[in-house]
């Protein structure tokens, strides 16, 4: 059964770096193209950037291009999400997915979560 882990959130200040990570387990990496959503409190969830299995196709919501990258390890089994500037409205549970269709053009696609990680951005 894959098994998707993130880590990397927490509490920090309008401005600052977070950097996300998640690592599959129990099913072979190569095979899944990987994507970052995000849950703000009374909305629902949405796509934040997804990575293909070669790593060479990405996706990245308009609201954080420029800001955001995802990056794959596919020696390691990880994809990680570099958020940069963050601002209070990039508050939310930022969850870890795992699919074996693409592009992503619905979230049922979705096979796999992680159990998701707190990201707060405020003074």
């Amino acid at each position: 059964q894959v098994q998707l882990v993130e880590s990397g959130g927490g509490l920090v200040q309008p401005g600052a770096s977070l950097r996300l990570s998640c690592v599959l387990s129990g099913g072979t990496f190569g095979s899944y193209h990987l994507a970052w959503y995000r849950q703000a409190p009374g909305k629902e969830r949405e796509i934040v950037a997804a990575k293909d299995w070669t790593g060479i196709s990405t996706s990245m919501a308009d609201s954080v291009k420029g800001r955001f990258t995802i990056s794959r390890d596919n020696a390691k089994n990880t994809v990680d999400l570099q958020m940069n500037s963050l601002q209070p409205e990039n508050t939310a549970v930022y969850y870890c997915a795992a699919l074996r269709t693409w592009p992503i053009v619905a979230i049922t696609q979705i096979e796999y979560w992680g159990q998701g990680t707190q990201v707060t951005v405020s003074s």
